[in-house]
């Protein structure tokens, strides 16, 4: 069986029903959807052509031949100057995933009819950092992130579960409303990035942060 990935892409809000006949055209089926808030400046918006700042978070799940192949056909049709769903799409590797969702994935994928095989050639070395703070540091942990080389991120709001058991952690309280702040940044930045906001808005902070980060095989904008 092909290996398991997850596609998470952060798009304009609204284009998701749009996006999900995208997916579901390339036999990818199984989504969960959130909602964000996009934190680059609109001048920057612009520049890239990401749209507002409004996201629609989407978590899906495909073997690798799958999501390769619909990520090329996105690459093909997105030109350099704009982007149809204003966002970025992620292909993250999984260290495991249940068998039997496996077998349904990998069965409904050769059960789909191929057009053709297209190779990646866009190889990357990102990084995916999720930092969750107390409400209302978002902005304050994005400048941070700024001054250290990053673009921009999304934030999500959030409720902490089980905070009696973390209330006294360090001598510190943990709000239960929190922020998730994602950020996408290039290997060569992301230790810095981590570095400097768990200094400022560590747990041991009134913020209360935690930083944490995956690897992301490859990232582009949609």
């Amino acid at each position: 069986m092909d290996k398991i990935v997850m596609l998470l892409s952060f798009i304009t809000r609204g284009k998701s029903r749009e996006y999900l006949d995208l997916l579901h055209g390339e036999n990818i089926k199984l989504h969960f959807q959130t909602v964000g808030q996009g934190t680059a400046p609109t001048e920057l918006m612009d520049i890239f052509g990401l749209g507002t700042n409004d996201k629609d978070v989407m978590i899906s799940y495909a073997p690798r031949r799958s999501a390769e192949r619909l990520a090329q056909k996105l690459i093909d049709r997105v030109d350099h100057s704009s982007t149809h769903w204003g966002g970025i799409m992620m292909l993250i590797p999984l260290s495991a995933v249940n068998r039997l969702t496996s077998e349904i994935l990998n069965r409904a994928d050769r059960d789909f009819t191929h057009k053709g095989e297209s190779k990646m050639d866009n190889e990357t070395n990102h990084t995916l950092i999720f930092i969750t703070v107390n409400a209302g540091y978002s902005e304050e942990v994005m400048q941070c992130a700024r001054r250290v080389g990053a673009m921009g991120g999304t934030v999500m709001r959030a409720r902490l579960a089980g905070s009696e058991k973390l209330e006294v952690l360090e001598g510190r309280e943990i709000q239960e409303e929190r922020e998730i702040i994602s950020i996408l940044a290039s290997e060569n930045i992301a230790v810095a990035i981590m570095n400097e906001i768990n200094a400022h808005f560590g747990l041991k902070t009134d913020a209360s942060g935690t930083v944490v980060a995956v690897p992301v095989d490859k990232a582009f904008k949609i």
